[in-house]
């Protein structure tokens, strides 16, 4: 089974209400998240630092250049880990901040597929990307990325239904980008990302139904009829508009054209391959991943394969136990956040999956061949809104989330150095024998860490504790 790690930060509610594992309220609190009240955009999360008012601005700009530095040179220098070299030990729990920071980085790429997107029927960029490559970050807010869009891609349903009056045509579905020399500094190697959008469109939600297994045989040369993946899906994946001499090819031709072409073009600089994707589009990144570590693409020589690694958002499963297998032995590492109450993490294969393959860890039911696991290392996380149900599978609630995480951390910097500041502050009064001023010194900081929320929106009584905590330390 697929490695899990449950996040459940402890944030205080706010007329919102967590539930663990279902659609039915927990009657306790331990461990529960709560969303902001407000949750109508996807606006990202804010959170400060209560130890940050005890810096100066001086100090404040050189500790910010400081720490802009060292997090881009440690992001440089482990970048393989974050990329899933060692399938994440050590980095899930508790969340590393690098980590965070890409996963958070990678699922706003994949946001922008959905703000890009055209759902007006009467624009003339209907069902297609509202903006040009040149112009697609900016327009979504993310001009400084530092990527620069090399191709759009598009996927054309092979189903044909008589509810919506759509043409017949590749709707776009993501795009590929590639990093800027600046961004190869920063992140310690070329990254080519490729982002997909979840479903939208009629046709799409029609595809995501047939979820019959069947053989990928993306391999012309090793079919593998063992390795099989959901039918829909995999027609998303492999459908082409071959009754019209001037269309699109497949969005696997699409894409494993780019690639390869992208892969030639940077061949000699270190290379990664990022697939991102959200719900149906997740499981297109997975296959996408499978294709081209199957096929070979991303080994440049004998002695070299450049990564590929997945970050789903609240995916489906995509395919059976051999599927599962064959993308661990090709090396193919997958990262999948999924909320424990988002239903579409649980299709397909609600009764016949990982759960029910094996039993007793010994024994193979004769259908195991036939039931879904999910492939690579999850993080979990726990969030529902009684107002807003469908928030549990909502992009903007899956980052939202991650970029919360970091006010638990922040909780618990805090205490850390207000112990250590206790510490030493006790140790100093020790040294010179200063009883009187060991007690006062302790009860303040007591006072600070016990009242903290309090005294921090007083200025004056920061200023008094600054000078106190100086005048101690000094």
């Amino acid at each position: 089974m697929a490695s899990k790690v449950l996040m459940r930060p402890n944030i205080p509610s706010m007329n919102h209400v967590a539930y663990s594992g279902s659609m039915v309220p927990r009657s306790h609190s331990s461990g529960q998240l709560c969303l902001p009240k407000k949750r109508a955009d996807t606006t990202a999360f804010r959170s400060q630092s209560h130890v940050s008012s005890f810096i100066t601005p001086a100090m404040s700009t050189g500790l910010a250049k400081t720490s802009s530095s060292t997090s881009s040179s440690s992001l440089a220098h482990m970048w393989r880990e974050v990329q899933g070299c060692n399938n994440w030990e050590g980095l899930v729990e508790p969340l590393h901040p690098f980590l965070r920071q890409e996963i958070i980085r990678y699922g706003e790429f994949v946001t922008a597929c959905y703000e890009a997107f055209d759902l007006n029927p009467k624009s003339k960029r209907y069902l297609t990307c509202k903006y040009g490559k040149k112009n697609l970050f900016r327009e979504v807010g993310m001009g400084n990325s530092d990527y620069e869009v090399t191709k759009y891609i598009y996927a054309t349903p092979d189903v044909n239904i008589p509810i919506q009056n759509e043409p017949s045509c590749g709707r776009w579905i993501g795009y590929v980008a590639v990093s800027s020399d600046d961004a190869v500094r920063r992140l310690g190697r070329r990254d080519i990302v490729i982002t997909f959008r979840g479903t939208v469109t009629n046709p799409e939600w029609i595809s995501n139904l047939m979820s019959s297994l069947t053989p990928a045989r993306l391999d012309p040369n090793n079919p593998r009829p063992e390795v099989k993946v959901e039918s829909g899906f995999l027609s998303l994946y492999t459908s082409n508009e071959s009754d019209n001499k001037f269309g699109l090819g497949s969005c696997r031709e699409q894409l494993l054209s780019e690639v390869s072409r992208l892969l030639k073009r940077y061949k000699g600089e270190e290379l990664s391959l990022s697939l991102a994707g959200h719900s149906m589009g997740s499981s297109l990144a997975l296959l996408l991943a499978y294709d081209i570590a199957e096929l070979g693409l991303n080994r440049l020589d004998p002695k070299l394969d450049v990564p590929v690694t997945v970050f789903s958002f609240g995916g489906p499963r995509v395919g059976n136990s051999s599927f599962k297998e064959r993308c661990e032995e090709l090396g193919v590492k997958v990262l999948r956040i999924a909320n424990v109450n988002d239903p579409i993490t649980k299709l397909p294969g609600v009764l016949l999956n990982e759960n029910l393959r094996v039993f007793g860890g010994t024994y193979e039911f004769p259908w195991s061949c036939s039931c879904y696991e999910h492939v690579g290392v999850e993080i979990a996380l726990d969030f529902f809104n009684m107002q807003n149900p469908s928030c549990v599978h909502d992009l903007g609630s899956y980052i939202s989330l991650l970029k919360c995480l970091k006010r638990d951390q922040v909780q618990k910097d805090e205490e850390n150095l207000f112990n250590r500041a206790r510490e030493s502050i006790l140790s100093r009064a020790q040294n010179i024998n200063m009883e009187p001023l060991k007690n006062a010194a302790s009860n303040v900081v007591n006072l600070v860490q016990s009242q903290r929320t309090e005294f921090l929106k007083d200025d004056t009584i920061l200023g008094l504790m600054n000078s106190f905590a100086l005048y101690i330390l000094l």
